[in-house]
């Protein structure tokens, strides 16, 4: 997977970076990146399998706000996402050699996490794409991958973004990928993954913390039907019973 992965960016993203440069517009750099996600499920001999595609409307905005347990989060959506799209992360992907430059002309937005008046202008860049070109914005929720593969607290972002613009969120939980690739591993598992897009939740009346709040009920209920929630090791053991 390591050499597909490293031809395939060395590949996709140096044709992009080189598209970039003699004046290349438009929604090929999306299919570039769905090509380069592409690869990475082929390699791994993983798949993904969609459920709701209906609720993805194909020229409408909307924020698709998603869980992250595993690079294969990207992989999946990235490859699948049957409309344009661009992703939103954290600004140390731009240095990343290749990669970093091709994701800049691909237009998607970094984020400056340590310097908030510059994460909420890239937020609101985001917002003015959305609107401009119909897009759409893939948001991590909770701004980083889980180490557990459970739930972390939501960051405020998406929340803000989806208040502020009026454009609806969509909330996207992604299962069987934490398997595939455990943190801080190498070692690759071919699995399914299953993307689930519940139906867009309108931003219209919550106001506060409630959008966020109900949207992270949105992704509790889908993960305990589904059962994909890993066992909690830092929930305390039960008690013995007593004895008679």
């Amino acid at each position: 997977m390591i050499f597909w992965m490293f031809w395939g960016t060395m590949f996709v993203g140096g044709g992009a970076i080189l598209m970039a440069l003699v004046g290349v517009r438009g929604p090929v750099y999306v299919r570039m990146t769905r090509a380069w996600a592409r690869v990475a499920l082929w390699a791994s001999g993983s798949d993904a399998v969609l459920h709701g595609v209906e609720h993805v409307t194909p020229g409408e905005p909307f924020i698709l706000v998603a869980n992250h347990v595993s690079w294969f989060d990207i992989f999946a959506i990235a490859a699948k996402l049957p409309v344009d799209y661009h992703f939103v992360a954290k600004k140390e992907l731009e240095r990343i050699p290749v990669f970093g430059l091709a994701w800049r002309v691909a237009g998607h937005i970094s984020i400056d996490r340590s310097n908030r008046d510059s994460a909420t202008r890239s937020l609101r860049k985001a917002g003015e794409q959305m609107r401009e070109q119909k897009s759409v914005v893939v948001i991590f929720a909770e701004g980083t991958r889980s180490r557990s593969g459970r739930l972390l607290p939501f960051k405020k972002g998406a929340f803000v973004l989806s208040q502020e613009t009026g454009i609806p969120i969509v909330p996207t939980i992604v299962t069987g990928s934490y398997d595939i690739m455990r943190p801080d591993t190498f070692l690759v598992r071919p699995a399914t993954i299953h993307v689930y897009f519940e139906p867009p939740v309108d931003p219209a009346g919550l106001k506060g913390d409630a959008l966020m709040e109900r949207v992270r009920r949105v992704f509790v209920e889908r993960l305990e039907e589904t059962d994909s929630l890993p066992p909690d090791d830092s929930a305390p053991a039960p008690l013995p019973e007593a004895e008679d």
